[in-house]
């Protein structure tokens, strides 16, 4: 995640996005529903079968999963895995779109969890139910979001590949200068508010929290938390409609407060880059970010807390973005070498390694129990918040309208932060846009 997680690969705010856009996924929709075979069978005289793996990582996280591929064929000598693709994770559904219409597509793919629903659609995509339920991976000890992030109507369309919580870091040394105290677990959102307020300092161009407003992926994930915790959902129980025009409101006049104290660094650019550097040269109190962003606060040498996410309830709530590893059908024995490979990848031992190296949270509690990973968090301040965040965290619906309704809940979060619209009128204007994308048959 390329300039934000040194250890991993394509940026997380990138990552976060809604998943290619409303108007590649219309093209999707068609190029995913008659697809020929894929490559060949794979097989080789002497019965080795080879998959490929459009695995989606740069840097850091390539060179991981290199060296766990390579273990595991050492430990599988009849199974060879290919990583190519040529690609980062963030124009990974493009590609994938392109091959399953050409029908030439890989064994596995990196497939971000915004995208899977629509990527589900074709019948290419491995149902991997019966795998999860009676395979060696610990499917019951994974955490509930990164089971929800891959089921769909009760199946098991992937595997999880990353995990990730929110959490606030904030900066003590700014919190010292304001005289306020850090927060802990249990504080409110009208307590975020007044921190930011007064840690806001504008003469000496300081501000207290930032917020992404360019209407993306990851200007609108920082929101559903809060829906979250004042009863509302995504979508309602119809599936005909939005779960949130009363609870986005109130949602929205948390970030309106902000706007209205001048507390918050609004970022124009997609990635966050800059909302992120400001806090990195010590000119922002607190941001809402993940385990991702530790690295680059270590390396900045700013002395840093991590707070559990404000709450309106007092219970915690969170959300996590897991990504995942998709499998497609190439035949019978492509298909259970990439079952084979996956099951492998996802237990505890290879999964402390690929959450230490790459940057993820651990998959299961298993894993979270070794003690590699209790080393890890011994040695990162503030990773057992973003871990302990994963009992209560909730994951956006695997939904092909998604993307949509992030979409029209981004737009009324851009009006809220400059100024062109209350909470009120921006949330109807969502609400109209993405009620008009729920009816549409999928």
């Amino acid at each position: 995640m390329d300039a934000v997680r040194r250890a991993a690969g394509p940026s997380r705010r990138r990552v976060l996005r809604s998943g290619g856009g409303a108007a590649l996924a219309a093209a999707a929709g068609s190029a995913l529903t008659g697809c020929g075979a894929g490559m060949d069978d794979g097989v080789g005289p002497d019965g080795t079968v080879t998959i490929e793996m459009w695995h989606g990582q740069a840097d850091t996280a390539k060179k991981v999963l290199q060296g766990l591929v390579a273990e595991f064929e050492r430990g599988h000598p009849r199974i060879k895995v290919s990583m190519g693709g040529g690609v980062l994770s963030d124009v990974m559904l493009q590609k994938v779109t392109a091959a399953l219409a050409a029908g030439s597509y890989p064994d596995i793919a990196y497939i971000f969890g915004s995208d899977l629903a629509r990527v589900a659609r074709s019948p290419q995509v491995v149902d991997l139910t019966e795998e999860v339920e009676s395979g060696p991976v610990p499917w019951k000890n994974h955490w509930a979001a990164a089971r929800a992030a891959v089921t769909i109507n009760g199946q098991v369309r992937a595997a999880p590949a990353l995990l990730d919580s929110l959490a606030v870091v904030c900066n003590k040394k700014l919190f010292r200068e304001a005289g306020l105290p850090l927060p802990e677990a249990g504080w409110s959102w009208q307590d975020f508010v007044t921190c930011a307020r007064r840690l806001t300092d504008g003469g000496r161009g300081r501000f207290g929290t930032g917020w992404p407003g360019t209407g993306d992926e990851d200007t609108v994930w920082r929101l559903w938390p809060m829906i979250w915790d004042l009863g509302g959902d995504v979508i309602d129980d119809s599936g005909k409609g939005i779960g949130f025009a009363d609870s986005g409101t109130r949602a929205l006049e948390v970030v309106a407060g902000l706007v209205r104290d001048k507390s918050v660094y609004i970022d124009p650019k997609p990635g966050s880059e800059q909302m992120y550097q400001v806090f990195l040269s010590g000119r922002m109190g607190m941001v809402v970010t993940g385990p991702w962003q530790l690295p680059d606060i270590e390396h900045a040498e700013i002395d840093y807390h991590v707070a559990a996410l404000p709450t309106f309830s007092g219970r915690p709530v969170t959300i996590s973005g897991p990504d995942t590893w998709t499998v497609f059908d190439n035949g019978e024995a492509r298909s259970r070498a990439a079952r084979t490979f996956l099951d492998w990848l996802s237990r505890p031992e290879q999964d402390v390694r690929w959450d230490i190296e790459a940057g993820s949270l651990p998959l299961s509690r298993r894993t979270e129990s070794l003690p590699a990973w209790q080393d890890k968090v011994a040695r990162t301040e503030g990773l057992a918040v973003f871990t302990k965040a994963l009992e209560t965290a909730r994951v956006r619906p695997v939904h092909p309208a998604y993307p949509e309704v992030s979409q029209a809940l981004g737009q009324a979060i851009v009006a809220v932060l400059l100024g062109r619209g209350t909470p009120e009128k921006a949330l109807r204007a969502c609400a109209d846009d993405a009620n008009a994308a729920l009816l549409i048959p999928r």
